[in-house]
């Protein structure tokens, strides 16, 4: 008998799944199940890994042809600049069609007003409720992982949101044998999940299976940061330090990427592949959990903002 060894995974026979290709598997069929129930998804892609992988997905779902959904952006303005760079790389290369809300804009004309503290991620809600409006998406895919946070964790992977994109918990859906309910009234539309059931460690190990790209902030590399709320920031147009916060040099990577004024960095010298996975594996907080400032705002942060609207 042979043994196949993937990645960390162990399989009796080369015909058995590996944990990688159930959870690949999974996406896929997703992905085809949206294809067919609804007339305009779109896939929320910001150039981060969730989005990258999720992206992947698509491609190997619908390959030969190419993917027929558009892509959805949020900018908060505030994003970091190498993950946008590299979110613009991946729309020419795949020659796919991206739609960029953009929260400047809203801020330019009074429709929203910057926050104290200079944080922008909760703004993003009403820039995307509107553009799924505008453009009558009626699914709508986001990379969130129920292991991410435990609002997230109660999440089905077909979410319906109603006229005004909010979630109601009490609205939740059976989804027993993998059976999606797609059905929705006039207005409303579905937020889709193929990542639900993955891990952060899940995705790096398919990352790394696979070959993905990413942009290089997701690697330990030097940058000049600054400890706020036990959180290594990066200065940019959002802000900077203040007085009493010492920048210094360190050599940090990036777990998730968001808006730069609540999404830390961690200490790493993980500069590999290899070398993430190991780091995630030992880890024992989720990413969110160590590095976004917007969720440690109060217990119910995460809840609040999916009630009104936000992935």
């Amino acid at each position: 008998m042979t043994t196949t060894v993937t990645h960390g995974e162990a399989t009796d026979s080369p015909y058995a799944l590996t944990h990688l290709d159930a959870l690949e598997s999974e996406a896929v069929h997703i992905f085809r199940e949206v294809a067919g129930e609804f007339e305009r998804p779109v896939i929320l892609f910001s150039g981060g890994k969730d989005s990258i992988v999720m992206l992947h997905l698509a491609l190997k779902a619908f390959a030969p042809a190419p993917v027929p959904f558009s892509l959805l952006h949020v900018d908060t303005g505030h994003n970091f600049p190498e993950v946008l760079g590299f979110r613009d790389r991946t729309v020419a290369e795949h020659g796919l069609r991206l739609h960029v809300a953009k929260v400047q804009d809203y801020i330019d004309d009074g429709r929203l007003r910057e926050r104290p503290d200079g944080t922008r991620n909760p703004l993003q809600t009403v820039p995307l409720t509107d553009a799924i409006r505008e453009h009558r998406f009626d699914a709508v895919f986001g990379g969130g992982r129920r292991d991410e946070e435990k609002a997230r964790a109660k999440e089905r992977v077909f979410s319906l949101r109603d006229e005004f994109s909010q979630w109601d918990p009490r609205r939740q859906r059976p989804e027993l044998w993998q059976l999606y309910n797609g059905r929705h009234a006039p207005g409303e539309h579905v937020r889709v999940f193929p990542l639900s059931n993955w891990t952060e460690l899940d995705v790096w190990q398919y990352i790394a299976r696979e070959s993905i790209a990413l942009p290089e902030i997701y690697f330990a590399h030097e940058r000049e940061v600054f400890n706020r709320g036990g959180m290594w920031l990066t200065a940019g147009e959002w802000g900077g330090a203040r007085d009493g916060e010492p920048v210094e040099t360190r050599m940090v990577r990036y777990r998730t990427v968001g808006d730069m004024s609540c999404t830390g960095a961690v200490d790493s010298d993980a500069t590999t592949l290899d070398a993430v996975i190991a780091e995630i594996a030992a880890s024992r907080l989720t990413e969110r959990g160590a590095t976004r400032a917007d969720d440690k705002l109060s217990e119910a942060a995460m809840e609040d903002r999916k009630r009104e609207g936000y992935f």
